[in-house]
């Protein structure tokens, strides 16, 4: 095939799309470029593997250091496992294009995006979303696309179609969103409490721009002349008819009963009734399979339980707007800067909240420059928080989405580094979990940072809204869905936010997406929820904590001429080693000047911090300052008031009256009260003594 190249002007640059010339044997390859950053992506389809009983996607994205002109940091020069970047972009790949293969598709499918080059300004995340609905647009697999994706951000008012790196610094938002020509399938966006309107507005932005970039892909898919074959699922084995037939009451009767435990329980009981009668010996000749049966027992169990729904009536007794019943403590745990535990119905997360100093901080490297993080949320969610064995193998990507999640739904709630210098890591313990267990996270992460004192600018607070939809005319939004809710409902729109606006927002489609008027009514309903959560969460802990923890660091925070840096350090490092081992604290020396002390003892860092301010402080004048007398002359003496930094108190200035003699006031080694009066072209300091000592005389007031 040829190469064939589409390309159109969407926003500040062009946005193109390349075949025919990269990995021909590939079931679709294509090139995608926008600005000077080139992402390719191609992908494979294989046989399934026997007894699949789902749709093995795997997608797969990868930044190599040399698409920047860099070298990968650390010791080894060659890409290892992938970095938190890489795994939240392939799942952001993964998410919208699963919906779109037919029910029943169990052929391995792999898709891998490889960044080639990258400008430090464009994110290649985006351009590999793009890259892989085209890839499998044009390939023979069974993809019911394309989709277009796009990121979007708000600067100056403004939305701003693929912000540069520069924009998102100044931007109130960074929204991408994944549609087809007529539905929205993935939003994952971040805001500074923007309101609902405002962020359903980005959305059907980023829908206007998505057309276009369907209409790239379209374009190019007919330039190639290919076209896909016809899908022919396989044969119905009859299987689903019987247990509809035969177990449908039943089986609604033990999706009612209550307890999650209790209700598994009572399903195992149907389920194992069903597969005695319908498969009395699997090893009959003709006798049907246990993964057809296990097939056809999930398609049946999502009837009976989206007809329950539908129906008025969820598993648990709720209506479609009722929350689970919340608890919230705080202080749980002795020692920690901060802990508490937020549980809603059989969702429960323990969180502990880590203070430290910039040392502390996170260092991140990739494609952009590399940059430090004040701010960490970790999530966790071990096995026997849903009852089960398996072996920790570190974080999934699942652990790993649902922390970034959270962590930048709280991130805009946390106070300026200027006002509380504090480098913050949060962990997240998910105890027990039916149901949207990373609004949870940001629930508790609220609790967990006012209880460690941390001055957060507004609580934040998050919910999960689950779908039933069975056509335009028949559907039904449902707050605070359960674990069977999420696993056979079409839809979880995660949105988290204060009381003024949402500051995190993330969804997640099983069908093939859903209308502005779903969107716009879930965002309404998910704020109702939200202000409700608030609510209960301020009566447990209506603000953050006057001071923080007594086991946690004393940061104290000042800033010096730059030019003083050396004058603080010392040579070789001697005087700032000194002053850290005389006050047991720790300095840490920004070359802009800015200077944090840290100490367990509050004390210490006091002590620590005047003795930096003094080194490293500018003479005034007409400040009065208490110097220790150095050097007597006949003339005068000569006074140190800062560290390395003395001045002249010529004999008139030593008293009101005549002085005869120098010693007669002052010795070396006396302390004096003296005041700045003047300091000459060459930085010489003039003192008076008897300046100083008519201001102590006056009356206060």
């Amino acid at each position: 095939m040829a190469k064939v190249r589409v390309e159109k002007q969407i926003g500040a640059n062009v946005l193109s799309f390349e075949t025919g010339y990269l990995a021909k044997q590939a079931a679709g390859a294509v090139l995608v470029q926008y600005g000077e950053t080139v992402v390719f992506t191609a992908t494979a389809g294989g046989p399934p593997r026997p007894g699949t009983d789902f749709f093995p996607l795997t997608c797969d994205y990868r930044e190599r250091a040399a698409a920047a002109g860099k070298f990968p940091g650390g010791f080894l020069k060659r890409e290892g496992r992938p970095t938190m970047k890489e795994t939240l972009t392939s799942r952001l790949m993964d998410r919208p294009i699963r919906p779109l293969f037919p029910d029943g598709y169990y052929d391995e499918v792999q898709v891998m995006a490889n960044v080639l080059a990258a400008d430090r300004q464009n994110d290649p995340d985006v351009l590999a979303m793009n890259a892989a609905s085209a890839a499998l647009h044009i390939s023979p697999l069974p993809f019911q696309g394309p989709i277009g994706s796009i990121r979007l951000g708000l600067v100056n008012g403004q939305f701003v179609p693929f912000p540069t790196q520069d924009q998102l610094e100044e931007s109130d938002l960074d929204l991408i969103v994944s549609a087809s020509r007529d539905s929205v399938l993935m939003i994952e966006g971040f805001a500074r409490e923007l309101p609902e309107d405002q962020m359903a507005a980005a959305i059907e932005t980023c829908h206007n721009y998505i057309r276009e970039i369907i209409d790239l892909q379209e374009e190019l898919a007919r330039k190639t002349g290919r076209t896909k074959p016809e899908y022919v699922a396989a044969p119905d084995d009859g299987i689903y008819d019987k247990l509809k037939a035969g177990y449908y009451d039943a089986l609604k009767a033990a999706k009612a009963v209550e307890g999650k435990q209790a209700r598994a329980a009572a399903v195992d009981e149907v389920k194992a009734r069903a597969l005695a009668a319908i498969i009395p010996d699997p090893a009959t000749s003709g006798a049907l399979s246990p993964a057809a049966f296990a097939i056809a027992w999930s398609k049946f169990t999502e009837r009976v339980v989206r007809d329950l729904i539908l129906s008025g009536r969820r598993q648990d007794g709720r209506d479609y707007k009722t929350i689970r019943p919340i608890e919230c403590q705080v202080d749980v745990l002795p020692r920690v800067h901060g802990s508490a535990v937020f549980q809603r119905g059989e969702t429960q997360a323990l969180i502990t909240v880590t203070l430290g100093t910039n040392r502390d901080e996170q260092r991140v490297d990739g494609l952009i420059d590399e940059y430090a993080k004040k701010f960490m949320l970790d999530y966790y969610f071990p096995p026997y928080s849903v009852g089960e064995v398996r072996p920790i193998r570190g974080p999934g990507r699942r652990e790993i989405g649902h922390g970034a999640l959270a962590e930048r739904s709280v991130k805009p709630i946390l106070p300026d580094p200027e006002e509380f210098p504090y480098t913050i890591r949060v962990i997240s313990d998910i105890m027990e979990s039916n149901g949207s267990s990373s609004m949870a996270t940001v629930c508790g992460s609220t609790l967990g940072l006012m209880s460690a004192g941390v001055p957060i600018t507004n609580p934040v607070a998050g919910i999960s809204i689950g779908l039933v939809f069975e056509g335009p005319q028949q559907w039904s939004l449902l707050t605070d869905i359960i674990g069977d809710e999420d696993h056979y409902g079409d839809m979880d729109f995660k949105v988290a936010g204060t009381q003024n606006g949402i500051t995190g927002i993330q969804l997640d489609m099983k069908i093939r997406g859903i209308s502005q008027e779903i969107v716009r009514a879930t965002l309404q309903q998910a704020r109702e929820a939200r202000i409700q959560i608030l609510r209960t969460m301020l009566s447990t802990i209506p603000r953050p904590y006057e001071d923080i923890s007594p086991w946690a660091p004393r940061l104290l925070r000042t800033s010096i001429p730059p030019d003083k840096i050396g004058l603080l350090i010392g040579p070789g490092g001697k005087t700032i080693r000194g002053i850290q081992e005389e006050t047991g604290a720790t300095i840490d020396v920004d070359d802009d000047g800015t200077v944090i002390v840290a100490s367990a003892d509050a004390a210490a860092a006091q002590a620590c911090l005047r003795r930096v301010e003094a080194l490293t402080e500018t003479v005034k004048i007409g400040k009065i300052y208490e110097g220790r007398v150095t050097s007597v002359k006949d003339f005068g003496a000569f006074v140190e008031i800062l560290p390395g930094k003395d001045g002249l108190c010529h004999i008139s200035e030593l008293a009101d009256g005549y002085v005869s003699s120098v010693g007669d006031v002052c010795r070396v080694g006396d302390v004096l009260q003296v005041k700045v009066i003047a300091i000459d072209d060459q930085d010489r300091v003039k003192l008076s003594r008897k300046a100083a000592l008519r201001e102590a005389a006056q009356p206060a007031g």
